[in-house]
């Protein structure tokens, strides 16, 4: 790999969310992660996302997304685009999560230069 391939790739951010979701919220939280990733995928700097379900037993699910971006622009710019998305829509994802009792943990995670 070039030093310019290497460098580029270490610039780029994922974004990593987890989510333990109850089994009665799962269609309406999928929908509203899908309608997300439809957007995200149309933005500026996007590389690739991963949508990722695990049973977790009998009355929940664990769910991982992972988005690949080019670099911090990027996704700053994605962020403000669902923001107005969520805003044009009355969406809140908070509101959603209390009342289906879904549990996130989301964050941004950059490559470990070894």
């Amino acid at each position: 790999m070039t030093q310019i391939e290497t460098s580029s790739i270490t610039h780029r951010i994922y974004r990593v969310d987890k989510f333990v979701v109850p089994n009665q919220a799962r269609e309406e939280f999928l929908t509203q992660v899908k309608n997300t990733h439809q957007l995200l995928k149309a933005q500026p700097g996007f590389i690739q996302d991963f949508l990722l379900e695990q049973p977790a037993d009998s009355e929940e699910f664990n769910v991982i997304t992972i988005v690949e971006w080019q670099d911090t622009r990027a996704i700053e710019n994605a962020r403000a685009a669902v923001m107005a998305m969520h805003k044009s829509t009355g969406f809140n994802p908070q509101e959603m999560f209390v009342r289906l009792g879904i549990k996130a943990d989301l964050g941004n995670y950059k490559p470990i230069n070894a």
